[in-house]
């Protein structure tokens, strides 16, 4: 059997939980991923016949019966999953009914997975129903995302529309826009249901005052969003209280997505 901690899914999530720490994505414990697995894959390093415990799941989760996760766990640094990743990383199988999880690596010492996983396990299997390649879901709390919800209005279509125009490559980032959902209790079955409805539209949706809950067929494609809305986010906190002389129109932005094939979200444009 190989050794997992040199596992492509356990480097890459050591690699990116490090960097989102650095970036101030993800103070203290806040902040988790999760990210779909290829059974084969899992196979090179792990026996799925031998789990290490089972854990109850407070929601149905059949429709990914049988699938794989990496995950970060609950109460861990993301500093520190680099140093030890078998105690902040974990490995675990959907049972064949959904109602529980196997444990199959990872989160010694009795660990568990992150908090937020219910709300990942929903989003993931909504995103699965939109795009059988999505395979990531990404949380983390950017400051200038939490800082632009304060002050903006929180309208999946205002929303979107700013951050259109704050940058040139995000309607070529996502052309479909972002969601917005007002304060709600985080680690809950009612935000995970909320995130979800949300996330059939668009692979980005805003927590105010809370956070981002990215997908993406990968980890770069999940970050790379979160990325991107920071940035915008970024700019318009900048400029928001001076003088604009000029901004993206909706012509130009229209005009970028016919140079680059895309169709950005129904509605949003006014040309």
């Amino acid at each position: 059997m190989n050794n997992i901690l040199e596992s492509p899914f356990v480097r890459e999530m050591c690699h990116i939980t490090a960097n989102m720490y650095r970036m101030g994505f993800d103070e203290r414990n806040g902040g988790n991923i999760s990210w779909i697995l290829e059974e084969e894959a899992v196979r090179q390093y792990l026996d799925p016949a031998e789990p290490l415990r089972t854990l109850p799941l407070s929601f149905d989760g059949s429709e990914l019966a049988g699938r794989y996760l990496i995950v970060t766990g609950t109460g861990r640094y993301f500093r520190n999953v680099e140093r030890d990743p078998q105690a902040n990383l974990g490995i675990l199988r959907i049972s064949p009914d959904g109602a529980s999880c196997q444990v199959l690596w990872g989160f010694s010492g009795g660990g568990r997975p992150t908090s937020e996983l219910p709300t990942h396990l929903m989003n993931h299997i909504q995103r699965l129903r939109a795009d059988p390649l999505h395979r990531v879901v990404m949380h983390c709390h950017p400051a200038n995302t939490l800082a632009m919800t304060y002050v903006h209005q929180l309208d999946d279509r205002a929303f979107t529309k700013t951050l259109w125009q704050m940058c040139t490559e995000c309607i070529v980032v996502f052309p479909e826009g972002v969601s917005v959902l007002p304060w709600m209790v985080c680690g809950t079955n009612e935000i995970g249901r909320a995130t979800a409805e949300k996330i059939k539209e668009t692979r980005a949706v805003i927590w105010a005052a809370h956070g981002i809950f990215a997908a993406g067929r990968d980890i770069d494609e999940a970050f790379g969003l979160i990325e991107t809305v920071e940035k915008a986010a970024e700019i318009y906190i900048k400029i928001r209280n001076t003088p604009w002389m000029q901004t993206i129109t909706d012509r130009q932005l229209a005009d970028l997505c016919q140079t680059f094939g895309l169709t950005p979200r129904e509605g949003y444009l006014e040309v």
